[in-house]
């Protein structure tokens, strides 16, 4: 299929038929945005990923015959180049910390004001994450309420190791934190282990938070 490269091309997958030919409409409308499908399932909405390749994938979590976790899961794998965001009404710090984990590169409720889905999707498309207010405080509380045990001393990181826990909370693959710092795969691997095991986080869903809750990484479009 031949892709016009001058607009963004999402795919959307949502279960309730009101609510996806609203959130079409409004994409649609915008000269930089091309819907180029729609699914009602996680099933669906994989395999039209396969057919169609899109820029970005918005899609929710309750949905029938796959949810919108599993999905997640299978477009990392299937159509790694397409990025992906959940869409839901989901406030909840176990989805958000999975989704996360799974590679989406963003988390947004459905009372998310039209024009900040639009920036949404764009600082997606550009290689950033977007994580809706309430979201990112969700993240935070959970970090904080996680701290009230007696505090360890801050481990330092090394203004490398900063540079790829940053990246690393944005999404790069080691690939990508290799080519963006001008480092070889190996040395990236490296300083990842290391600020892994400095402050003793062995997921990217804890890093993650970790980046969010100190201020490292920017969440607002």
């Amino acid at each position: 299929m031949k892709k016009n490269k001058s607009k963004i091309r999402i795919l959307l997958v949502d279960d309730h038929p009101i609510v996806l030919d609203g959130i079409k409409s409004h994409l649609a409308a915008q000269a930089e945005f091309e819907v180029v499908g729609e699914a009602t399932n996680g099933q669906e909405g994989v395999r039209k990923a396969r057919q169609l390749r899109p820029d970005v994938v918005l899609l929710d979590i309750s949905m029938p015959h796959m949810n919108g976790l599993e999905a997640v899961s299978l477009l990392r794998r299937q159509v790694p180049e397409a990025k992906v965001a959940v869409l839901t009404m989901h406030n909840n710090k176990e989805y958000i910390a999975q989704v996360v984990r799974l590679g989406a590169r963003g988390y947004m409720l459905k009372d998310t004001s039209p024009t900040e889905l639009v920036q949404a999707i764009k600082l997606i498309h550009g290689g950033g994450v977007y994580f809706s207010p309430k979201v990112s405080k969700a993240l935070v509380d959970e970090v904080v309420a996680q701290g009230a045990a007696p505090a360890r001393p801050t481990p330092t990181l090394s203004d490398r190791e900063r540079e790829v826990l940053v990246l690393i909370a944005n999404g790069n693959s080691n690939k990508e934190i290799a080519h963006r710092l001008g480092i070889g795969v190996r040395t990236t691997e490296t300083h990842r282990e290391r600020v892994m095991r400095k402050l003793d986080i062995h997921s990217v869903a804890g890093l993650t938070k970790y980046a969010i809750a100190r201020g490292m990484v920017n969440l607002d479009p």
